[in-house]
């Protein structure tokens, strides 16, 4: 069932009690259902990031050792500065990627979060029992 929709042939609940208990039990599935998606989106987001960790890791690593000899030669400075300069390019580089990633990430469950906003002002307008 769609959370933005309810079932046009449902009843309307007996008592306030049954109305809070109905209402629990439709944000708990939203929950399950939420929680799901974010699992399964970020498995696949660690997964694919695992691989071209690797991937990219191997590939710089032996450019790297193919370079800092290659640039030492040609300029006469001795390859563990340039190695060193190297290393922290690297380090500006990884932080600027950290920083980008974190920018990036969109709030869990958008829809639960809605609907607990909406709960809250519904909750605000019942009068309590008497």
């Amino acid at each position: 069932m769609d959370p933005e929709t309810e079932a046009p042939n449902e009843a309307p609940p007996a008592n306030w009690r049954e109305a809070v208990a109905d209402l629990l039990s439709a944000r708990i599935d939203l929950i399950r259902l939420e929680a799901g998606q974010a699992t399964a989106e970020g498995a696949r987001k660690a997964v694919a990031l695992a691989v071209m960790a690797i991937s990219v890791t191997f590939t710089w690593a032996l450019v790297l050792v193919g370079l800092i000899p290659l640039i030492s030669e040609s300029f006469g400075i001795k390859w563990p500065l340039i190695a060193l300069g190297a290393a922290g390019l690297h380090l500006f580089v990884a932080l600027l990627m950290l920083s980008r990633i974190r920018r990036q990430s969109t709030p869990a469950f958008p829809i639960t979060r809605k609907e607990f906003q909406r709960d809250r002002e519904w909750f605000r307008t019942l009068k309590p029992p008497q």
